[in-house]
């Protein structure tokens, strides 16, 4: 049984890569968020069942995007890893039993983690250039520069 779960993990982590045509970042947070979801699903099932394996996938999606995640994209790449994981591996369990649950997790997990972290990411810079943060060193003045005769 565990030589078909390192098949499956196999197979649910090189899916999950070559489905998200992504930037690296993007592609690092899918393969953490994948093998995260498929390593927590498998722990969780076979501590807790069905609903552990919900739990686990959850867990572990949202653990494998932070650990490769940067700053700007940790927490979006948290939250989506963990919606993402478990809800493929709910799915992957009413579809396809075991197994199933553990594809549903790695690509559950992978996508959740990429798209989190890429929108995490862009609200980061927008924040930046609302600031006055913007590229060519720019920075944004306040107030005008008013010279009196006074």
């Amino acid at each position: 049984m565990s030589k078909r779960i390192i098949q499956m993990v196999a197979i649910a982590a090189l899916t999950a890569a070559a489905s998200l045509p992504a930037m690296a970042g993007d592609m690092n947070n899918a393969l953490g968020g994948a093998l995260g979801g498929v390593a927590g699903a498998a722990l969780g099932g076979a501590v807790g069942g069905s609903t552990g394996a919900v739990i686990g996938g959850a867990v572990g999606g949202g653990a494998g995007g932070a650990v490769t995640s940067n700053r700007r994209e940790r927490t979006g790449a948290i939250i989506g890893g963990a919606l993402g994981g478990g809800a493929g591996t709910a799915a992957g369990n009413a579809m396809g039993g075991r197994g199933g649950g553990l594809v549903g997790a790695a690509l559950g997990g992978g996508a959740g983690s990429a798209l989190g972290g890429n929108i995490s990411r862009s609200n980061s810079y927008a924040d930046d250039y609302s600031r006055g943060y913007g590229s060519h060193g720019s920075y944004k003045r306040k107030h005008k520069h008013r010279h009196y005769d006074d």
